[in-house]
């Protein structure tokens, strides 16, 4: 499955925000700058208009633009005297998702040894293979057994493709070799994963669908939102009952104090990413 992902009449520039700011004053003034240096090369590519966020400047365009009208756009935003080149990232079209898996890899790669795959193991198993040379992973291969009993994996890879599918489409159903296995690819529905409630920081349900009453503390899982942990945390109070006296954190300092995840009980913060969760 591919996701159809944002239109591709655009040119994304990631820059700093100081650049974001500077550049967007004059938006009206770039684009019409923008669209006679176009007119100049005889492109039937018109910039409309130009927004912002936190990561950079957008370019919307009458078009899907080629190499060539992406070069003058990017040309003349690292050449504007509003901005500073040096801050300034190379643009990109926007990208769709494809979502496939691999199935016939063991689950226990390495010969005469009981250690299991990785989502490294994956990577490098990719590399090795010509079919994948050009494909960018979105994020980390995600990795099961086939079942509790047996030695065989399943794969899922999420990959960056073009609203067409032209790489999936490319990899669906084709096999290579793992060893003196063969591994086949296919097509998988998009895998959203398991969400993680905001509200009380357990697993298994959204945050819209939480059904506890008020919020807990992703720190110390007290009865109050995160945010106002240093306010309503007892960790921060003064506490002269104790066998070990607790003085009160100093006011404006953040919270020193460490606690264990409230589902695996390890040595970090529930939304942590170090959590097996």
């Amino acid at each position: 499955m591919t996701t159809k992902g944002p239109s591709r009449k655009q040119v994304i520039i990631p820059m700093s925000s100081e650049n974001v700011i500077s550049f967007i004053k004059s938006s009206s003034l770039h684009v019409a700058n923008i669209d006679r240096l176009l007119c100049n090369a005889k492109s039937d590519v018109l910039v409309d208009y130009i927004c912002s966020d936190n990561t950079g400047i957008t370019v919307i365009t009458s078009k899907v633009t080629q190499q060539s009208n992406i070069s003058i756009i990017n040309q003349y935003v690292k050449n504007s005297n509003d901005i500073n080149s040096l801050q300034v990232e190379e643009p990109r079209l926007p990208k769709s998702k494809s979502y496939l898996k691999i199935i016939g890899i063991p689950f226990f790669p390495h010969v005469n040894s009981q250690e299991k795959l990785t989502s490294n193991d994956i990577e490098m198993i990719l590399k090795q293979n010509h079919i994948f040379d050009n494909i960018s992973l979105v994020s980390k291969p995600r990795l099961i057994k086939v079942s509790p009993k047996s030695d065989m994996s399943i794969v899922w890879l999420d990959i960056w493709d073009v609203q067409s599918s032209n790489n999936a489409k490319m990899l669906i159903n084709r096999c290579f070799n793992v060893r003196n296995y063969i591994a086949t690819i296919w097509g998988a529905n998009m895998n959203p994963g398991v969400p993680q409630c905001k509200n009380c920081w357990k697993w298994g349900h959204a945050t819209f669908s939480c059904r506890i009453q008020g919020a807990k503390c992703v720190k110390c899982n007290g009865p109050h939102k995160s945010k106002h942990h240093r306010e309503f945390g007892w960790c921060c109070k003064a506490n002269a009952k104790f066998n070990l006296p607790r003085l009160e954190t100093k006011k404006g300092e953040p919270c020193p104090h460490s606690f264990k995840c409230l589902n695996c009980h390890r040595d970090h913060q529930a939304d942590s990413n170090q959590c097996p969760f």
